[in-house]
């Protein structure tokens, strides 16, 4: 996930599989994809024209439009030095989703940009379309919040610990959110960095803090992509406590862990919140 191997020059495949130690690649990661800069290869991995909903950018379609923004994407990484850390992955018959921290050279150093995407391949193993998602924050110290990318799915339900940490949080219950995690748990914010909640203890002072605006995160959930490990929920944030938001679209990804409650919540939104 996402980039169709195949598309790729041989010598481009043997170095990514030298350095990963494998015999075969299942999908080429989405930045490693850029950064080799074969155009051709990533057109051809969708299934029709590309089209990838950006954070800032938006809705980007076309072969066209897709190739200025390889280059413009390619030539930026490159003069930032940025490293890719890859973080997690899921592929499923239909979907995917993959996340990654980009580690660049920033203003005042070294940044760290955790970023999600999330790929559809309904009609095969071609992409159909790409979901980005990260906070601008990290990159220029504002929000640029994002009108949704996908509707609301009324039939959407989450199973076990996921749907339980998706009622307390709504609900603004900070006992409820801290029970879906396993002891040493963490959540992770948009900004990562020094934005990691770890332990009951840590998890507890900051929902309690984001619930400090009279009440809870309510989302309209609009996809879910699940291994029964990981999975990726999709949505737009509404409202945060007593304050009406613009709807604004973000993914979250929550890992179990071996006793079924949550090893991890990594949030990708870039939502101004109501409290300080």
């Amino acid at each position: 996930m996402p980039w169709v191997p195949e598309a790729f020059s041989a010598p481009v495949l043997e170095r990514w599989l030298e350095q990963r130690r494998e015999d075969r690649l299942a999908a080429v990661p989405y930045f490693e994809g850029l950064l080799a800069g074969e155009l051709d290869a990533l057109v051809e991995s969708f299934a029709g024209e590309p089209e990838l909903h950006h954070p800032v950018r938006g809705r980007i379609r076309g072969t066209r439009a897709f190739a200025a923004y390889v280059a413009d994407t390619n030539a930026w990484l490159t003069e930032r030095n940025a490293t890719i850390d890859e973080v997690e992955h899921t592929i499923t018959e239909r979907q995917g989703f993959e996340e990654v921290v980009v580690r660049l050279d920033g203003d005042d150093g070294r940044v760290e940009l955790p970023v999600a995407i999330v790929g559809e391949h309904a009609s095969g193993p071609r992409l159909d379309e790409l979901r980005l998602y990260y906070s601008s924050w990290p990159l220029t110290g504002r929000h640029a919040n994002r009108p949704p990318v996908l509707q609301p799915d009324p039939e959407l339900r989450e199973s076990d610990v996921v749907g339980e940490y998706q009622r307390a949080l709504a609900a603004g219950d900070v006992d409820g959110v801290v029970a879906a995690f396993e002891p040493d748990g963490y959540a992770r914010e948009p900004a990562a960095g020094a934005h990691v909640h770890r332990g009951h203890g840590g998890l507890r002072a900051f929902y309690g803090h984001l619930f400090s605006a009279d009440g809870g995160i309510p989302l309209e959930h609009c996809a879910l992509i699940d291994d029964g490990r990981a999975c990726a929920l999709e949505y737009n944030v509404v409202r945060w406590g007593r304050t009406d938001l613009p709807p604004q679209a973000g993914v979250a990804v929550y890992v179990r862990g071996r006793s079924g409650r949550l090893a991890a919540a990594r949030i990708y939104d870039d939502v101004d919140p109501p409290v300080g």
